[in-house]
Parts: structure tokens; sequence; C-alpha cells
């Protein structure tokens, strides 16, 4: 429920613009002379990546392939060992595929609607809409954790949104957005950096927050979460194996023999181990458990079977 009257919005958004001004981040997908294709490219690494880990990765990435017809005319398997360890490597998967749509239907430019962008693989409503308003200035209403938890608090009066997009929440999010285009895109912007900089999910710094004198949560007294976020366990997990399996993958210039997944280290030439696969056999797995595993990544189209054994897609 909205509890902040509508009549402060446009001192709110014109505050929340202001400080966007004064500490924003200076991104280089955020350059007035980056292509949508950069856009588009930031906008699936940062899903579930922070930002320290994504800016290098991306700069590698779009001198490697600076147009989404460099990257289709490559291997998918390519675009799986560039992506290194961001982590959620079908992610790589759908960037190509994306890449390839691209070049294929539209003569290599990333279209600027966000109906043509959902129509893309891999693209859903929270991308298209960002690369719509980021790259080619549409209004369009961007929600992504950030925009969520900040209009939750500030004009909900909520400690934290609900645990998945409500159709309520996305009501607000389209009421609060300016009307001018130039002004949304802004806002988009602004919100989702205030969100990663100040009103953060486990220590907001509210003393810093240029709205706080309207934020509905403050004024609701600061109520705790109706829920506690769970985090996502690393160590000892299927996501752990998978990565660890991906590495070496990525390593191997060559197909990796079914086998030496398996076989104990004790009775394989230690020179002939890479780091990745002394790594994936000292997370000692059960075989059925990593063998599923390898099943798993060959039905996602993160590995593939050839006669020689498991290596990266083509």
């Amino acid at each position: 429920m909205d509890r902040t009257p509508h009549s402060l919005l446009p001192s709110i958004q014109l505050d929340i613009a202001d400080w966007f001004s004064d500490h924003a981040r200076q991104l280089p997908w955020r350059s007035a002379d980056c292509s949508p294709w950069g856009v588009l490219v930031s906008e699936i690494m940062l899903q579930q990546t922070p930002v320290v880990r994504v800016l290098p990765r991306w700069q590698q990435w779009l001198e490697r392939w600076p147009t989404p017809a460099a990257l289709a005319a490559e291997p998918a398997g390519e675009a799986v060992r560039a992506w290194d360890r961001l982590g959620y490597p079908r992610r790589a998967l759908r960037l190509h595929a994306a890449a390839s749509r691209i070049t294929e239907e539209y003569d290599g430019e990333v279209p600027s609607t966000v109906a043509e962008l959902k129509s893309l693989p891999g693209i859903g409503d929270y991308t298209a809409a960002a690369v719509a308003a980021f790259a080619f200035g549409v209004r369009a209403t961007v929600v992504d954790t950030n925009i969520r938890r900040v209009e939750a608090r500030l004009f909900s009066g909520l400690a934290l949104p609900s645990p998945s997009l409500t159709a309520a929440e996305m009501t607000l999010a389209d009421s609060v957005l300016p009307l001018e285009e130039a002004g949304s895109v802004r806002w988009n912007a602004s919100v989702m950096e205030l969100g990663a900089l100040v009103c953060t999910a486990r220590s907001p710094k509210c003393s810093d927050c240029p709205v706080r004198d309207r934020c509905a949560w403050i004024a609701a007294g600061e109520p705790e979460p109706t829920y506690q976020p769970k985090g996502q366990p690393w160590a000892g997990t299927d996501r752990q194996l998978r990565g660890a399996v991906m590495a070496v993958l990525r390593a191997a210039s060559t197909p990796t023999p079914w086998d030496v997944f398996f076989t104990p280290p004790v009775l394989l030439h230690e020179a002939s181990l890479s780091k990745p696969l002394k790594h994936l056999h000292a997370l000692g797995s059960e075989p059925s458990r990593l063998e599923r595993i390898l099943e798993d990544l060959v039905k996602d189209g993160l590995a593939e079977r050839t006669e020689n054994g498991l290596a990266l897609p083509a």
C-alpha cells in the first residue's frame, strides 16, 4: 500500500535525481558513448553478480566482442569460457543466443523497443525494460531488487519488498515513474543507485538518504521485516560442484575424458592434472552425484559429449 502522499512525489523525484548527479558511480555502461550492445551485456552480467566482479569481465568481453555479430561468429562454448567465474554460466549461453538472433533478424543492431527486446532468447521483463531505458532513452518501468527495496520503504513503509515481485509493486512502480522520457530514465537509474549505495538490504545508511524526511518506513518507526531473506549457500552445494566442473572444461583445450572426472587422484599422474581438476577431486564428491552434475550440464547446454570426452559446447 502506498503511504506517501503523491503531492510529495515531484520533490522526491527531484531530490533523488540531484543526489544521483552528485554520487553516482562512474560505470562504463553508463557512459554516453556506450553502445546498446554494451548496455545489454552489462545487464546480463549484473544479474545476481556485484559490479566489482562484472567490471573487468565486461571490459574484456567488449574488447573481444564489440558487436553482437562478433560474438555470434564464435562457438557458444567460447562465450562460456570467457564468462569465467561470473557464475550462472547459462547467462553466457543466453547472451550468445541473443547475439545470434540480433545478427540474423535485426541486422546486427540491438532492437530498441521493449517488445522486440523481450523476443530475444533469455531476455525477460526486467532486462528488456532496462535496455530500452538505459540504451535508448525509452520510458519503461525498470524494477530490479534495489528499486523494489527503495520503493517499498519510501512509499509503502515496508522494511523489505515481498520475496517475489507482485502486481501491486509493479503498479506502484508505474505510478511513480516520471511521465517525461528523460526524467523516467533518470529516475530508474537514480533509484537503482540509491538502493545499491544507501538504501541497502541489511544496513541502510538512512542518514545519507536525500529523502529520509519523506520516507514512509522511517515515519512508521522502521518496522522489522516480516521475513528474513535467505542467503545462497555455496560450500557443499551442487552449485559449487557445477562451478568446479565448468572450471575444468574452461581450462581444457581438448575434451576431458569422462573417466578422468571420477578417477582417484592417486591413480593419475600429478603432472597431468590441471589445477581446476585437482580442485574438483579435492571436493570429494560421491561419484553418483558427480555423474548427475555432468549429465545436468549436458542437458543445460553448458557442455557436450564428444568421442573424446566432455567439452564446452561447439
